[in-house]
């Protein structure tokens, strides 16, 4: 594996600045977990937290030390300068950096002047002699160190020369980088283009860069900074945060590779960002957002039938780059938007053989927006496609059973519980079955119902699990009787699918999606239909 040079540095803060997001809480283990996952996509630096500040932290170093080897990385303890007035080899939250077991050592260091004063309360003066004897410091105990100068730019607009002083004690007192740090995301690229031109104009210091996204640039304000000469990019995975979020790391990286054509990561990582960003979202149980670039579920899906007709010639013609260069795929979406190329794309994506038969595509494609017109949507359920397909193809509809009759049942018992019933009659297999189930909702009870009298048919149904349901109102104007869409999510231990259902009764909605579910998951298992 190519081991990338140190003139560039891919530097994550997933593990610190990525876990002040509100609502993100990750455990020890947690850490270990994404630790893992960020040197398998092969960046530079991994920044696990601050030791001594908090016990959380400090328990992840100790463990660090014993288990967390790195094949790609390096390891990045975090912390602050020494206090004012006191010696940095006297302070204990720099000896808790010293005993880290980490090879780098990166310190916050304030660059704007009324930070200084309001919150060190402290003078320029020992502000700058704060930087200057935790650098040391820690350089001479072997350490190397990088200093992120927070508030700079907006210590920049205030006092220049001041942010100038920092950057210049911090480089002749040792720092390998110094990263300008827009903390409060309030830059804009040009402005952070122009202020990184000056600074390396005034100073021989090696800069980095780390942008919040209050603006929504982070990840414009890196790549302003890095074309202007900043040779150390900070984020985090998937853009994780306080308040709007870090740079994305993810995005960074693959503009860097691929449209600027800078190696960054060992040879063939790139190809795991899609897998990395999402192992790391089901440890955080962040859900990942669809139309994140490059990696996002929607990142190279199409929809519209002008762009599937340009995409069956050429892909590239609606895609910015090859989806599999990060590890993706292109998808195609069926909805009323749908042309022939969008359902022939599909039908192929489904391994589905639709053989050029222009008659057959045009039937597909009219029922799909007649479909669609009543409230049914394809591009979030892609079995109940299959199944609409598959029926057009054959002529009739894949089936292995049909439900005849239903009956939903709700109580309340004295003592508050809540009872819920389901009587289903279906036939199968030339015989008419009365199946009976409870849940813990009507359409809970009618799913356990219905596999409940069809396992002895079909033992593999045991193998399916309804995982998620998701019910929509369409049309509120008619009140309570809307049109209702159900969409329910089926696995088995070799994947999931989704399937739709429309009706103006929930429950009869929610049958439709689960037939659909059943069929097809017993399809999946190998059975033929009737």
């Amino acid at each position: 594996m190519t081991k990338i040079p140190d003139n560039f540095h891919v530097y994550d803060t997933t593990l610190r600045d990525g876990a002040q997001q509100e609502g993100l809480n990750l455990s020890v283990h947690d850490k270990m977990q994404i630790a893992r996952h960020l040197d398998e996509l092969g960046v530079g630096f991994i920044e696990g937290g601050w030791p001594g500040a908090n016990p959380k932290d400090t328990e992840f170093f100790e463990l660090a030390k014993k288990e967390l080897k790195l094949k790609n990385a390096t390891f990045v303890a975090f912390g602050a300068t020494r206090r004012a007035n006191t010696k940095a080899a006297d302070d204990p939250l720099i000896a808790a950096l010293r005993n880290s077991g980490a090879p780098v050592v990166t310190m916050v260091a304030k660059a704007h002047d009324r930070h200084v004063d309001l919150a060190l309360k402290t003078t320029l003066d020992e502000n700058l002699n704060m930087i200057r004897d935790s650098i040391q410091h820690l350089k001479s105990e072997g350490q190397r160190v990088f200093i992120d100068a927070e508030h700079f730019f907006d210590g920049y607009r205030a006092n220049r020369a001041y942010a100038l002083e920092v950057v210049r004690v911090s480089a002749e007192a040792g720092a390998d980088v110094i990263a300008l740090c827009d903390t409060n995301g309030g830059m804009l690229p040009d402005e952070i283009a122009d202020v990184v031109h000056d600074i390396l104009g005034a100073s021989s210091a090696r800069l980095g860069i780390h942008c919040h996204n209050d603006t929504g640039c982070a990840i414009a304000n890196s790549m302003a900074a890095v074309a202007a000469g900043a040779t150390h990019v900070q984020g985090t995975i998937n853009g994780y945060g306080e308040r709007t979020g870090n740079a994305d790391l993810v995005s960074i990286i693959a503009n860097l590779e691929l449209k600027k054509e800078r190696k960054l990561l060992p040879d063939n990582l790139l190809r795991e960002s899609f897998r990395i960003s999402h192992a790391i979202a089901e440890v955080t149980n962040v859900k990942p957002s669809a139309r994140q670039p490059y990696v996002g579920l929607s990142a190279f899906a199409h929809k519209a039938g002008l762009h599937a007709s340009a995409i069956k010639v050429d892909p590239n013609l609606y895609q910015h780059e090859d989806p599999a260069s990060v590890g993706n795929d292109m998808r195609m979406l069926v909805s009323d938007m749908a042309g022939r190329a969008s359902i022939e794309l599909k039908s192929q994506e489904l391994g589905v053989d639709l053989g050029g038969d222009k008659e057959l595509i045009t039937r597909i494609v009219e029922r799909v927006k007649e479909m669609e017109s009543k409230g049914f949507t394809f591009e979030a359920a892609d079995a109940s496609f299959e199944l609409l397909v598959r029926e057009e193809i054959a002529k009739k509809r894949p089936t292995f059973f049909t439900v005849q009759h239903w009956l939903t049942s709700v109580e309340s018992d004295a003592d508050g519980s809540i009872v819920t019933k389901a009587e289903v009659t279906v036939s199968a297999n030339g015989e008419s079955l009365v199946c009976t189930g409870s849940g813990n909702g009507p359409v809970n009870a009618f799913d356990t119902a219905l596999r409940s009298g069809l396992l002895k048919l079909y033992p593999e149904l045991a193998e399916l699990e309804l995982t998620d349901y998701k019910v929509r109102i369409l049309e509120g104007r008619l009140g309570t009787g809307a049109i209702t869409r159900v969409l329910v999510e089926t696995s088995d231990k070799n994947g999931a699918w989704n399937t739709v259902g429309v009706h103006e009764n929930v429950i009869a909605a929610s049958a439709m999606a689960l037939e659909d579910a059943l069929t097809y998951g017993l399809i999946r298992q190998g059975r033929r239909p009737e």
